[in-house]
C-alpha cells in the first residue's frame, strides 16, 4: 500500500501507485474474483457465494498503515469450513 520496504525505512517506490487499505482489500477479494471470472461465486460475503474469509487480529481498515504488517489471521474459513485457528 505504501510502496515502502516493510521495515518502513526509505522512500516509497513509485509513490503514485500507492493505494489505501480499502482499495487493497477490494483488489484481493472482489478484484481477484472478477479477474478469475468468479465474481458470481466468490469475492464477497453474500448469500449463495462460497464462504471464504479470515478473522484478523486487528482492523486493517482503521489501524495506522505501519501496523498492518503485524496483523495475523486468527481464523481462516474456506468454503464455509474452518481450516485454521490461531
Amino acid at each position: 500500500m505504501t510502496r515502502r520496504p516493510l521495515s518502513g525505512d526509505g522512500p516509497a517506490w513509485q509513490p503514485a501507485e500507492t493505494v489505501d487499505a480499502a482499495t487493497a482489500v477490494y483488489g484481493y477479494t472482489m478484484g481477484s474474483a472478477h479477474a478469475n471470472f468468479l465474481e458470481q461465486e466468490r469475492g464477497s460475503l453474500t448469500v449463495g457465494k462460497v464462504a471464504d474469509f479470515v478473522v484478523l487480529s486487528r482492523d486493517i481498515l482503521t489501524v495506522p498503515v505501519d501496523e498492518i504488517p503485524g496483523t495475523v489471521a486468527e481464523t481462516v474459513v474456506v468454503a464455509g469450513e474452518v481450516v485454521h485457528t490461531a
